[in-house]
């Protein structure tokens, strides 16, 4: 006897209204999305659960890949069963051994069928003294159990779950809208990307590359954590923006101290743009509060000037260590500590400002027109669509993926 089945539970999906259907419907589209690779599986929805039937599938693996999805709070796997009593046997002691590491057990059974011989009372006690008769050191705990083995018995059959995984939580990714990420190298932005997904939001990246300043391989690094990102929901395009221009000329005109502010105004109002042509809005940014020079709060007020559009910053109030657990966990660390600058490094200021005001920032920008060099940056744009099932699609023409 194998599992057939995999139920899966909601979150806080759960507590939606009139509008809970559209969330279920996107839950299921990205699980459908997400086990692309195992085509014999079936996903079936009933009030309050979905259920993936394995139909011969390797259970343990389509397990990992449901648990990264959003949207999902527990899944376990689950058997029908004939209604009989060997059956029912026979399916609770491999509903226990799914749990490897469990002493105690409970049994909670459930009979929907009132025409089953066996009342709730006394399947309990059959079906926990089967499993105390093959295994060893185990005993039944109804109060804390390690494992608690759920038996429903209903009119077409029975079913036997077993122990509980943890899903992803947070809500199915494209419930609440588009955001544009300011995609970096680092560690930062991509975790601010992941727990932005968490929230249900479908990310796209922009990425500012500097060529000769930033190598190819930088640009490698950003799609590998763009691919790494994509497993949380479906591909992620990059807008690559040809940046070396802008930035040289600010080195050339802009006071050493607000060049790093200045710089980061020229991204907001690039990104803003992109944002406007791909009918995104809001901006995703990796900022802690305090982390860099760019990240105080008088950079931040002054670097928002620039944008009307809302600033998701998820990141705002952890520190560097609480980030780099999260990077861990995702897969983008060993991806970030690549060896290969981004663009925020070129040019790095020996003292930048860390309390920058919209006065002197306005006032050294009007000395010089940077209007061409934004509108050619856009225009030069490209996208590279990736995801963790494909290569990368790179297309030069931007006004083509509009």
């Amino acid at each position: 006897m194998n599992f057939d089945q995999i139920m899966v539970r909601y979150g806080e999906m759960a507590l939606k209204g009139k509008n809970r259907k559209a969330f279920e419907q996107r839950l299921k589209h990205n699980l459908s999305i997400k086990l692309k690779a195992f085509p014999n599986t079936k996903i079936t929805k009933t009030r309050g659960r979905m259920y993936i039937l394995l139909n011969g599938e390797d259970p343990h693996q389509v397990m990992a890949e449901c648990q990264e999805v959003f949207g999902i709070h527990s899944l376990s796997f689950a058997v029908k069963v004939e209604k009989t009593e060997e059956q029912l046997k026979e399916a609770a002691l491999l509903a226990f051994h799914d749990a490897k590491d469990a002493k105690t057990f409970k049994i909670s059974s459930k009979r929907t069928d009132k025409d089953f011989p066996i009342q709730s009372s006394d399947l309990n006690p059959l079906l926990g003294g089967h499993i105390l008769k093959n295994t060893d050191g185990v005993r039944v705990d109804v109060h804390h159990p390690d494992v608690e083995i759920k038996v429903e018995v209903r009119h077409d059959a029975a079913y036997v779950t077993a122990q509980d995984y943890p899903g992803a939580g947070g809500l199915p990714v494209g419930t609440t809208g588009k955001s544009l990420l300011m995609l970096s190298g680092g560690i930062d932005s991509p975790v601010s990307g992941y727990l932005t997904m968490k929230r249900g939001v479908q990310i796209e990246a922009i990425h500012f590359h500097s060529p000769p300043y930033t190598s190819d391989r930088a640009k490698q690094k950003v799609i590998d954590l763009a691919k790494e990102l994509s497993r949380f929901g479906k591909s992620i395009k990059i807008h690559v923006v040809p940046f070396t221009a802008v930035q040289q000329k600010i080195h050339r005109e802009m006071p050493s101290g607000y060049s790093m502010t200045i710089m980061r105004r020229m991204m907001m109002r690039i990104s803003e743009r992109i944002a406007q042509k791909q009918g995104i809005l809001s901006l995703t940014t990796g900022e802690s509060l305090g982390q860099v020079a760019s990240q105080t709060m008088e950079s931040m007020n002054t670097i928002n000037e620039v944008t009307n559009y809302p600033i998701i910053r998820p990141l705002v109030s952890m520190d560097k260590l609480e980030i780099i657990d999260i990077s861990r966990k995702i897969g983008t660390y060993d991806i970030s500590i690549r060896p290969y600058e981004d663009c925020c490094t070129v040019f790095v200021p020996k003292a930048p400002k860390t309390k920058p005001t919209r006065e002197n920032a306005n006032y050294y920008e009007s000395n010089t027109d940077f209007s061409e060099d934004i509108n050619r940056a856009v225009e030069e744009t490209y996208t590279i669509e990736v995801s963790t099932s494909n290569n990368e699609q790179e297309s030069n023409e931007f006004s083509d993926l509009l």
